[in-house]
């Protein structure tokens, strides 16, 4: 199914989209990369406030190139999600209802995805320079110091991703892996 939703969304618009539904986010949406993720635990561990609330929100695995001019961002193609498996799901506990990367998600990660009524989608690798043509707007709001993985919000206009994991744990990457192996 082809859906068309605003970001951030709540979580009876996450419970339903269906592991397969091509989707279109429109709105904000926030980047993070390893690194980031890494400095979003460690300010969690000592009582610290994140630079964004992740309620509702969604986080993009990316780290852009330079933006050539006239363009808000250079190349944002995802980057492999299982990279920031580790933190997820303390974000996703405070309400982070979207994530989007490329690549299978660890047990955790589904199981938080699960308890929290999340979505991960999927955003098609190789194709960051189609990918920017969506991203309106994009500035770094933390961490600026890490460069390509500070964390920025990007404004979106009909950016394309696929629901590779929904709200109720199905797993694009495995029933598309069972129905190969089937045919």
């Amino acid at each position: 199914m082809e859906r068309y939703i605003d970001v951030p969304f709540t979580k009876e618009t996450a419970a339903e989209l269906k592991a397969g539904d091509l989707v279109y986010l429109t709105g904000t949406i926030y980047t993070a990369r390893d690194a980031a993720h890494k400095r979003l635990q460690e300010a969690l561990e000592r009582g610290e406030e994140l630079p964004f609330d992740p309620a509702g929100n969604v986080i993009y695995y990316m780290g852009p190139s330079p933006a050539r001019e006239g363009r808000a961002i250079g190349s944002a193609g995802p980057t492999t999600a299982s990279r920031m498996d580790k933190y997820t799901p303390a974000l996703l506990d405070l309400g982070l209802r979207g994530m989007i990367g490329k690549g299978r998600r660890s047990a955790a990660v589904r199981e938080a995805v699960i308890r929290n009524g999340a979505v991960y989608f999927a955003a098609i690798g190789g194709a960051g320079a189609l990918l920017s043509k969506s991203i309106l707007e994009s500035g770094v709001i933390a961490y600026e110091d890490l460069g390509t993985e500070a964390i920025r919000r990007l404004t979106v206009k009909n950016f394309p991703a696929i629901v590779c994991m929904d709200g109720s744990g199905d797993d694009l990457y495995e029933t598309a892996a069972e129905q190969y192996r089937k045919e």
